[in-house]
């Protein structure tokens, strides 16, 4: 099946760009990723903050602060 999103936000497709760019993956294959962790989410996903973790693919501790960091700069 072929999905469409319209409208999103410029800040948000860099923010993906950036994201495949770290990965080394295409924007197809980033996305498709996305919403298979997202369809398999139980419904209280903060139930188990290692599986949040490990399904951002985070690798080290210094990720996790440049991600916050970046958040809060677009704020």
């Amino acid at each position: 099946m072929n999905l469409s999103i319209e409208n999103v936000p410029e800040l948000t497709v860099q923010r993906l760009r950036e994201r495949t760019a770290r990965r080394h993956r295409s924007l197809q294959v980033e996305l498709l990723d996305i919403l298979e962790i997202a369809a398999r989410e139980p419904p209280n996903h903060l139930a188990d903050p290692a599986a949040e973790i490990r399904a951002l693919g985070l690798s080290s501790a210094s990720e996790s602060v440049d991600m916050i960091r970046e958040d809060r700069d677009s704020r």
